[in-house]
Parts: structure tokens; C-alpha cells; sequence
């Protein structure tokens, strides 16, 4: 990746977890919880495969032959999702 690509991508993660923080303590002040994150990507039997789905946009964002592979696939996209950096195992995207 590019140094001005992922220094854009590196703000961009800070700026998320700043705004996650923000929130916790709004909330913390107001002496409210927090209300819970919705799932972000569903995995759906395709044939013999599972897709991934992102359900904001109903875009398919991958798919693997096993459950065990999807599952772990839609986490990594979860947690990516959340600003986490997180690679699958084998190096595979």
C-alpha cells in the first residue's frame, strides 16, 4: 500500500476509536448503556458455499466452501469493520 494511502487509513481508524471513546463516555455521563452494535455481515448457504453478506448493502463480500471458514471470514470482517487489524491464517484475503 502506498505510505499517503495507508497514512489516510491510519487517521481515518484513529479518528473511529476517538469517536468510539467519545461515545462511551457520553453515554457514561448520562448514565445510560450503550446500545448494542448490530451485525454487520450474515452468512448465507449458496449451494454447496457460504456467502458472506454485508447487510447494509446486500453486496456478497466473500465466500468459502465450509461454515467454520465463513464464520471466521465474517469475524475478520467484523473486527475490520471495527478499526481492529486482523489477518486470516495462510495469508488468505
Amino acid at each position: 500500500m502506498h505510505a499517503s494511502i495507508q497514512q489516510r487509513v491510519d487517521g481515518v481508524a484513529a479518528l473511529h476509536v476517538r469517536s468510539r471513546i467519545a461515545t462511551e463516555d457520553f453515554y457514561t455521563l448520562i448514565g445510560k448503556e450503550q446500545p448494542v452494535q448490530k451485525i454487520r455481515y450474515q452468512i448465507i448457504t449458496r449451494g454447496k458455499a457460504y456467502h458472506i453478506v454485508e447487510l447494509a448493502t446486500r453486496k456478497v463480500k466473500g465466500f468459502r466452501w465450509t461454515w467454520k471458514e465463513a464464520s471466521n471470514f465474517a469475524q475478520v470482517l467484523e473486527a475490520r469493520a471495527d478499526g481492529v487489524k486482523v489477518t486470516l491464517p495462510g495469508g488468505a484475503q
